[in-house]
């Protein structure tokens, strides 16, 4: 491959890793077992979903995914060329699944060609093999790096974040009469220097006097 080959393929994969819209991000409900029992006991103790429209228990946990359509849209978009093919064919030659009744295949995007794994539990016929090559082609995207974020818990780049800066608390003025009594407290040990500038705003003259102060104590 040429360098200007090479920077072209480069480029066309980093538009993989570039974040999807939020119209191209779903949210699948994900209920624990114990959720999904109670709404079948009672289905009343259930609710239409605000986030995904479903109806599911109340407290059921959202992921965000990008589903099928928008990941062959950004395929597209990277390579107009794209392909997959399963890993294995069956005496049909139709793609065979592995013992789990999984589909492995490999994905080629840009000339680059990588694996992914899709499964469909619990489902039989054609939803279930469109399910499984849909699951695959997501698997096998994020190892170019589309989704990223979605399928991390976390956020991948916080450390690319500078830390927010926190505004210093404001100090209050003092008097001259305060400013006097904790001048005392400081040369009899109950009080120090630090302690009164973080809390109080002095002025010029009020630090110029506790230093004077101080050091004169500090001295007798």
């Amino acid at each position: 491959m040429t360098d200007k080959a090479e920077f072209v393929q480069m480029e066309a994969l980093k538009k993989l890793r570039e974040a999807f819209p939020p119209n191209q991000v779903s949210m699948l409900p994900k209920p624990t077992k114990s959720q999904t029992d109670e709404v079948k006991r009672d289905f009343k103790s259930g609710v239409r979903c605000d986030i995904c429209g479903g109806w599911h228990h109340p407290k059921v946990v959202h992921l965000a995914y990008v589903g099928h359509a928008a990941l062959t849209d950004r395929l597209l978009d990277v390579d107009p060329l794209w392909s997959w093919e399963p890993m294995a064919t069956d005496e049909s030659g139709l793609p065979a699944l592995d013992r789990d009744g999984g589909l492995w295949i490999r994905l080629t995007v840009a000339g680059m060609t990588r694996i992914g794994y899709g499964d469909a539990p619990g489902k039989m016929g054609g939803d279930a093999m469109k399910e499984r090559i849909g699951d695959a082609l997501r698997n096998a995207g994020i190892r170019f790096g589309a989704a990223l974020d979605l399928w991390h818990k976390g956020d991948l780049h916080a450390h690319e974040v500078a830390e927010p800066v926190r505004p210093e608390p404001k100090k209050e003025a003092i008097t001259d009469e305060r400013l006097a009594k904790a001048i005392e407290r400081i040369n009899s040990g109950e009080f120090t220097v630090e302690k009164l500038m973080a809390r109080f705003a002095l002025t010029d003259e009020q630090q110029d006097e506790v230093g004077d102060k101080v050091k004169l104590a500090e001295e007798a």
